[in-house]
């Protein structure tokens, strides 16, 4: 496997950087898209940087993922926090000259740290600044990496909580969830990478916009607050020791929801495999396109036992899920044995109700396709717990679906204190 990884990202390492040419050669032109640089590096936070692209995505943006990490045997491939593994379009090295309409930096540790020191992007940010262009960071990196390069100087900001004290005196400390001021947007972590996203979009576009996007998301009414389950027919999900989770992945899984339940059961202390459906191990995320390298395939995982199924959702994704028969055949054996599995967005509609398994369970969908469930009364909450059934409804509730997830396995208290890490509450 890690032979066939690396040979996938040698190719890739070639392919961005013909994408990255044909990126900018299409620009120009009042009708151009906006084009929006998110760089990341080893131990870049996977939700942070999956909702900042997915979202300015969603509003048309032209999205460019470029990896800060210098050359390697890995190629393009970035790993990121909590063992997700990315594959950039190209190197920040190879942009030199390009200009963008944002850069915008996400966080973790040592991620923030990995940018900061990345010579080139330093100096494309501060060239991109000096001429007035919009720039934002989250969790760590407005602290480590934007105020250590001097680009919050007299400005209001804000970051991770316990990071906040390496802001400079000549910097106005806000502890608020995302703070505008001026061309500098910054916000405190992963639970607030969608309003990240969010204010960005709006700055890039205009209210309006934003408001267009956030409608599919179904972001939550009240940021920050407690979050809530809707379960049923409570039973306890038993596992013999740490719990064994599986997450299948395929071409057009949605990001913000896949990398959600990796991170979130990750740092919870599952141990989550990661399964490719597809025949390679690298798969295509539906928003971005980002390229994701899963653990292994589904045909290894299927010699392994879970505690826990959990799938992402994404229209595209979950169709091919619903074609796999061993992925099918894995879940109606958990069912069967009254294990746990689950869904979210797509995939409670076109994967679980088609094959029987909601029969006689309450469960929510994507509210565009929540017709699709023979049974309907629990749609319109955000997640739903009935046994040993949990489901959700879109990429705004992917982090309450994690951590519902955590409570059941974990315990509540568990639950929260991964919450408030998040700063989701």
């Amino acid at each position: 496997m890690a032979a066939a990884a690396s040979s996938m990202a040698r190719r890739a390492a070639a392919s961005g950087r013909l994408l990255l040419a044909r990126a900018f050669a299409s620009g120009g032109g009042e009708a151009a898209a906006k084009r929006v640089l998110v760089p990341v590096a080893a131990g870049t936070e996977p939700i942070e940087a999956a909702a900042t692209a997915d979202v300015l995505s969603r509003a048309g943006a032209r999205i460019t993922v470029a990896t800060a990490d210098p050359p390697g045997d890995d190629g393009l491939v970035v790993q990121a926090a909590y063992g997700v593994r990315l594959v950039a379009d190209g190197r920040v090295a190879d942009l030199e000259g390009q200009s963008f309409d944002l850069i915008a930096l996400p966080g973790g540790m040592p991620g923030s740290v990995n940018l900061r020191d990345c010579k080139a992007l330093e100096k494309m940010v501060k060239k991109h600044a000096d001429n007035g262009g919009l720039y934002g960071a989250i969790c760590a990196a407005p602290a480590v990496t934007l105020a250590y390069w001097g680009m919050l100087k007299g400005l209001k900001a804000t970051c991770y909580p316990s990071f906040m004290d390496k802001f400079a005196a000549d910097i106005i400390p806000v502890s608020s969830r995302v703070v505008v001021d001026r061309n500098a947007v910054t916000s405190q972590g992963p639970g607030t990478a969608i309003e990240f996203a969010l204010a960005l979009v709006e700055k890039l576009y205009g209210k309006e916009k934003m408001e267009e996007v956030a409608g599919p998301l179904y972001v939550r009414p009240q940021h920050g607050a407690e979050y809530t389950i809707e379960e049923l027919n409570s039973i306890e999900w038993k596992c013999s020791g740490t719990p064994q989770v599986l997450v299948p992945v395929g071409n057009g899984s949605e990001e913000m929801e896949a990398f959600n339940l990796i991170d979130v059961l990750r740092r919870a202390g599952a141990n989550v495999t990661v399964a490719s459906v597809e025949e390679k191990l690298q798969i295509v995320t539906r928003r971005h396109k980002f390229n994701v390298i899963a653990d292994m395939t589904l045909d290894e995982a299927a010699e392994k036992q879970f505690d826990l199924i959990v799938m992402p959702g994404g229209l595209q994704g979950a169709q091919k899920f619903a074609s796999t028969k061993k992925l099918v055949d894995l879940l109606k054996k958990q069912a069967e044995s009254n294990k746990p599995y689950g869904a979210i967005c797509a995939s409670p509609a076109h994967v679980l109700e088609p094959h029987g398994l909601l029969k006689g369970k309450k469960a929510t969908a994507f509210p565009p396709m929540s017709h699709l469930l023979t049974d309907q009364s629990a749609c319109d909450h955000r997640v739903v717990v009935d046994g040993n059934l949990i489901t959700s409804r879109a990429p705004g509730t992917a982090t309450e679906f994690a951590l519902a997830i955590v409570e059941k396995l974990f315990g509540r208290d568990k639950a929260v204190s991964i919450a408030k890490e998040l700063i989701f509450m």
